[in-house]
């Protein structure tokens, strides 16, 4: 239900949206991406759609009650399908029930994506970095934390001063007398 909602926010958007996958956009992602004005997919990306699922418990009646919400709930996902990619409803069924794997091509050439995405014609193939480029997890944990922290206004609690040893003789006099 999440996705669907993700998807009408972007379908009310009055400006163009441009869904970029560089990575999986299975299953409820593949919905969301439907959204796009354009939808733009890496030469490295892939693309699946399935059947909903869902867990049930009851009995016969309850789970014809969710035979019968999957029904609808396919039906719904076909329309975002149907008005991406101009195919009719009988062939995303098929797809959908073969639980159908794309790569940036095959997302093209059926109409889930609008390109694939390249290196800009300008950009050169020069590296311009410095030194080596290096990768800490670590640091990028970290950066990442402060950042969230300071998005979530965070601040730490101040510690408490350590007692020395002496303060600590020195209330333990006070309290003997």
């Amino acid at each position: 239900m999440a996705a669907a909602q993700i998807y009408n926010m972007l379908m009310d958007y009055r400006g163009s949206v441009i869904v970029k996958i560089d990575g999986i956009a299975a299953s409820a992602a593949s919905v969301i991406a439907m959204a796009g004005s354009k939808v733009l997919v890496s030469p490295v990306s892939m693309m699946m759609v399935h059947n909903p699922a869902t867990a049930a418990f009851g009995d016969s009646t309850e789970m014809q009650k969710a035979i019968a919400m999957l029904d609808e709930v396919k039906e719904s996902i076909i329309n975002a399908y149907e008005i991406k990619t101009g195919m009719s409803r009988t062939k995303l069924s098929h797809l959908m029930d073969s639980e159908t794997w794309m790569d940036a091509h095959t997302a093209v050439d059926l109409g889930f994506a609008d390109e694939i995405m390249t290196r800009p014609a300008d950009a050169g193939s020069e590296n311009h970095a410095a030194g080596p480029m290096l990768f800490s997890r670590a640091a990028v944990t970290n950066h990442l934390m402060d950042k969230l922290a300071a998005k979530c206004r965070i601040e730490k609690k101040p510690t408490k001063p350590e007692r020395s040893v002496d303060d600590l003789m020195e209330r333990l006099n006070l309290m003997k007398h």
